[in-house]
């Protein structure tokens, strides 16, 4: 009888808090009922020497329960924080990954601009510098200036052109509402200036990306998020799609931001009509599947991707920026409970058929095609009380490094 599969979910936590909780608790629940072992843990939760992790599993108090565990087969890597210790966990070849890391957005708009079947999609983007903001505002009414290492719509700034001079709309790295006008264009290159300075991110750079006039409804932004995944063959596919629009005279219509989710096919048949809303969603789809096959090739073994693709109000796409750890609240603002679902279970199957090749591998069994480890009937989620950050049953203290490895200090 085949031993069950573990698979580790490395996230980032601080004391008994975990990001995005809801989700993980979810990822765990789902995980056990296709028959694996799921559990959380952070980079202070390794021991190598007895190759044992501090894993964190949900308790029935809607906190968080610690113990002890092997090693896993696999481990999805949701750690979403760029630190060194992540830096190091990732590098260190500790584990086998379902997901590789991805560059920097600035590397990854490179590189897809450089690829002669998607680059026709990408607005043009440059590296920020004073110079490149004078020459980008004399080519177009307006740009985007955001970090080429940021997420979650953090520091980006709109720089409008205006009869009287320039008008900034934008969000601070706190997600902090940013509005004003500047009267001329040294006023605003030393206002950005600062800006950038004080918004970097670590060592980041920043940069300018051509404005597209993605108003599809009066004073809001509007874009598609789509979310392309493997499945349990190993194969890609388009989970789902749906639209976020902004606030008013927001920069993002990221939903952290304050902006509402739309369905597609509602929304883009009502702005376009039925025939070019479908031309426009097969097209998004040929994009999403480029540009999936594209990384995977530059990158190695990848899971999943959040897409964000605007259509302008003559319907051209374009590919805004590429995530490699997406979140999908917005299947469950819309309503679709179905989409959500699978949207959970897929990195879960991906990894079990993942960890069953790697062992396929590790005894030399030849495979001549995809064989499904997870049964084909669905798997339910329980819905779950909103827990999020939620509390460890067992202390830190009380779980102590095992027999050879030094405890490590409370952070």
């Amino acid at each position: 009888m085949m031993s069950k599969k573990a698979i580790g979910i490395l996230t980032w936590r601080d004391g008994k808090k975990f990001e995005e909780p809801r989700y993980l608790r979810q990822l765990v629940q789902t995980g056990r009922k296709l028959g694996a072992e799921v559990f959380l843990f952070s980079h202070q939760d390794i021991f190598p020497v007895n190759e044992k992790i501090r894993g964190f599993i949900p308790s029935g108090k809607g906190g968080w329960e610690g113990k002890w565990f092997s090693w896993p087969d696999i481990v999805i890597d949701r750690y979403r924080k760029y630190t060194k210790e992540y830096n190091d966990i990732r590098h260190g070849g500790l584990f086998f990954y379902a997901n590789k890391p991805l560059a920097i957005k600035w590397i990854v708009t490179q590189l897809l601009a450089n690829d002669e079947a998607i680059r026709r999609w990408i607005p043009q983007t440059v590296e920020y510098s004073s110079a490149k903001l004078r020459e980008m505002l004399q080519i177009y009414p307006f740009v985007y200036i955001k970090p080429g290492n940021g997420t979650g719509g953090r520091s980006i700034m709109r720089v409008s052109k205006k009869d009287n001079g320039f008008r900034l709309v934008g969000r601070s790295k706190t997600r902090a509402k940013k509005m004003l006008s500047i009267a001329s264009s040294t006023e605003l290159i030393s206002w950005m200036h600062t800006w950038v300075k004080e918004q970097r991110i670590r060592k980041g750079n920043f940069m300018i990306q051509q404005g597209l006039d993605l108003e599809l409804l009066p004073k809001r932004t509007v874009d598609v998020r789509v979310l392309i995944q493997k499945d349990r063959y190993g194969e890609w596919g388009i989970t789902g799609m749906g639209v976020r629009i902004s606030e008013r005279n927001s920069a993002i219509s990221n939903l952290h931001g304050g902006g509402k989710a739309a369905d597609f096919v509602e929304f883009m048949g009502k702005t376009f009509g039925t025939s070019k809303m479908r031309k426009i969603r097969k097209e998004i789809q040929q994009l999403a599947m480029l540009t999936a096959q594209t990384l995977e090739k530059h990158f190695g073994t990848l899971m999943e991707l959040g897409l964000d693709i605007g259509v302008d109000k003559n319907g051209q796409i374009w590919l805004i920026e590429v995530n490699p750890k997406p979140g999908r609240e917005l299947f469950k603002e819309l309503g679709q409970d179905n989409i959500y679902e699978e949207a959970i279970r897929k990195p879960l199957q991906f990894a079990l058929y993942l960890a069953e090749q790697n062992r396929l591998a590790e005894l030399s069994i030849p495979t001549t095609e995809a064989v499904p480890v997870v049964a084909e009937t669905p798997v339910a989620i329980e819905p779950i009380a909103d827990a999020g950050e939620g509390r460890c049953e067992q202390s830190e203290e009380e779980l102590v490094p095992p027999a050879g490895e030094e405890k490590e200090e409370k952070e």
